[in-house]
């Protein structure tokens, strides 16, 4: 046989054995036996290995790598992953529609199970599988390409010509049949099982070998478009072009007229969650009309076109065996269930909430009793009751201590309060909390302070404070285990290098509830000191897109507590950047800038922080609000994304100029 000879056959080989995955791995409906299967794959390779210059990315025969990785590069989605916000009850997916409807009129919905698996977003250009990753931070995750491969529902190229340059979204799962099936076997190996089929799916995807993970059954459900050059009018249009493409679409994803339509199929897959051979803890209810999904937009975390029903909770029976006392980092102690370990809907359970100690004593709940725990949402775990049935003898009840349990403190408990506190501003647990988040790298980037030198500096004493830090001295250091003249220097000269860090990551360190990088960025964007944005009102804020009502309720209620007051004083007679290093002269006040590939003379951490000292904003999308797309070397998808929608693109030279930057 010649090569042209060659190339005919094992293109036929290939189209008839992608046509066999297909019926059997996404239709269920094989239509011939594993043997003669086995027998067509084995023509192929034979014939592959003979031409070896005709083996394309897309043959069968390429769906299980060679040698392990080394590890996984990062690779950016084409669009971000959000996630999604979560309702627990039908009234509270009613006040949904009502915002939906306030905001674009009445509108269709689809609702889909909420897959309990692994997020990915795969990658095709003409057609043909080039990429997955995971779902990492929603920007970038770790390119799985090779194990995802190992996925025969996945195709490795798609049928027909409906979608040929796609990314789309999945959720990867291990069936629960053959998760039992695996977990024996490996019982019988004496190897390790997995805990639940979530896990076993995430696991099996951070593999490096994807010799393994072709061993262990995976299978996936998708369902969105998130980039396609082919546009539809609704979301049901683009789960049925997915399905003619060759994509593994759930069979009870269901269009329903209205929000009562969706409440009733949500309570009808509830019905059925536990006759699936896939584990799901939800229902995802979506806008239909992409059109009025665009208008709705989203938020920093969530889109506002779509959200989560989560079932009621699983529960089980175990024994409790204590009860501990937990200190958060406003001083409040909340008592911990600690129980014989019990497995609740997918995972092992051995700790769980009592709330607080109001709800303890309502629920006479008492050490040693055999009590019922549910996951609320599947995901955290609490004491709903003791079976006092079971109880046998006189079992001790856990009242409100009346020293906090890590410092000693007496503790304070408000007349007509549910939350009981220690009022120690230093108590090791509040302080470490906050010093570890002050010093972490997206806040003032403090290196070399690190857990176990911060539990040391609390033990010897030495902080009580945040900004005790700055009044800390080589001696100090030198004090404690560990520490040599070199270590001791090298850590006083990050905390004198935090002092000019820039007001956006101060106020981000500073730990304000609810406010997260990107808000910190905003609220430095609009105040030019941490005085000003200490009296800002809460009109003020709401006014601010993007911030949202807990945010700016939060921020109110930090600037108005003494401790705080005293704080803000203390950092500013220090030294730090509490006011805009440019105040006066903002010229990118609320521009959006937007960095791809890398840069020669700038690292992007350092070319960022010129954006935000001059009040612009460092976004991680591209979308038609950006004012300059930054492009380095190796520029990814964002720079096309960015030439598409016409957006000011500059490279390195031309953003120095702009932003009038000196060399050193």
């Amino acid at each position: 046989m010649n090569k042209k000879e060659a190339k005919k056959e094992i293109n036929k080989l290939r189209e008839e054995l992608n046509l066999h995955n297909y019926k059997y791995y996404v239709e269920n409906n094989p239509l011939i036996s594993d043997c003669e299967y086995d027998q067509l794959l084995k023509q192929l390779e034979s014939l592959e290995s003979k031409f070896p210059e005709l083996v394309t990315p897309d043959s069968p025969t390429q769906r299980v790598g060679g040698e392990p990785l080394d590890g996984f590069k990062t690779v950016e989605h084409k669009l971000v992953m959000l996630s999604l916000d979560n309702t627990y009850n039908y009234d509270e997916l009613r006040e949904f529609d009502e915002r939906v409807n306030k905001n674009v009129g009445n509108v269709e919905y689809v609702v889909e199970p909420k897959i309990d698996g692994a997020g990915v977003a795969i990658l095709y250009e003409n057609g043909i599988f080039v990429r997955g990753a995971t779902r990492g931070d929603g920007i970038r995750g770790d390119d799985i390409t090779t194990n995802l491969k190992t996925i025969y529902s996945i195709p490795l190229k798609l049928r027909g010509n409906i979608l040929r340059n796609v990314e789309v979204r999945g959720e990867v799962y291990f069936p629960i049949s053959k998760f039992k099936k695996f977990n024996k076997e490996q019982e019988k190996k004496g190897e390790v099982v997995f805990a639940n089929p979530r896990n076993a799916a995430a696991g099996s995807l951070r593999q490096l070998d994807p010799r393994i993970v072709a061993l262990r059954p995976l299978d996936i459900f998708v369902y969105f478009i998130s980039f396609s050059d082919k546009e539809f009018e609704t979301h049901k249009q683009a789960i049925d072009a997915l399905k003619e493409s060759g994509f593994r679409v759930n069979p009870l994803i269901k269009k329903v007229k209205n929000i009562e339509g969706a409440i009733k199929y949500c309570k009808n897959l509830e019905k059925r969650r536990e006759t699936l051979d896939y584990e799901i803890d939800g229902a995802v209810i979506k806008v239909n009309s992409l059109a009025k999904q665009k208008e709705l937009g989203e938020t920093i975390k969530h889109p506002r076109w779509a959200i989560s029903y989560k079932f009621a909770a699983k529960q089980a029976t175990t024994r409790l065996n204590n009860i501990d006392i937990q200190v958060g980092r406003t001083g409040t102690l909340t008592p911990v269930a600690v129980l014989e370990p019990v497995y609740i809907s997918g995972a092992t359970i051995s700790g769980a909430t009592l709330h607080n100690f109001d709800e303890l004593k309502r629920k006479d709940i008492r050490i040693g009793d055999v009590v019922l725990v549910e996951r609320s949402g599947d995901v955290i775990p609490q004491v709903v009751k003791s079976i006092k049935e079971k109880r046998k003898g006189k079992l001790k009840k856990k009242g409100i201590p009346k020293k906090c349990p890590v410092c000693r403190s007496k503790i304070v408990h408000k007349e007509g309060e549910v939350a009981v506190r220690c009022p120690n501003k230093s108590c090791p647990a509040r302080l470490k909390w906050r010093l570890k988040y002050f010093a972490s790298r997206d806040a003032m980037d403090i290196d070399h302070l690190g857990e176990q030198t911060i539990d040391k500096l609390i033990q010897a004493q030495l902080v009580e404070s945040i900004a005790d830090l700055y009044y800390l001295e080589k001696k100090d250091f030198l004090k404690l285990e560990g520490f040599k003249e070199k270590s001791a220097q090298n850590l006083l000269d990050s905390i004198e290098k935090s002092k000019h860090q820039s007001l956006s990551r101060l106020i981000y360190g500073l730990g304000i509830r609810h406010v997260g990088k990107y808000a910190a960025q905003l609220l430095a964007s609009h105040y030019s000191s941490l005085d000003d944005l200490a009296q800002a009102t809460p009109e003020e804020l709401n006014e601010i897109f993007g911030l949202g009502d807990k945010t700016a309720e939060a921020i109110i209620t930090f600037f108005s507590t003494p401790e705080h007051s005293d704080l803000i004083e203390k950092l500013k007679t220090i030294g730090l950047q509490t006011r805009q290093k440019q105040a006066t002269t903002l010229p990118f006040k609320g521009k959006k800038f937007v960095f791809t590939g890398g840069l020669d003379s700038l690292s992007r951490p350092d070319a960022s922080e010129l954006v935000k000292q001059q009040g612009g904003l460092v976004v991680s999308s591209v979308n038609k609000d950006v004012s300059y797309v930054i492009v380095g070397n190796n520029p990814g998808s964002k720079y096309d994304k960015a030439k598409k929608l016409g957006l000011n693109i500059i490279d390195e030279r031309e953003f120095k100029k702009l932003i009038k930057f000196k060399e050193k």
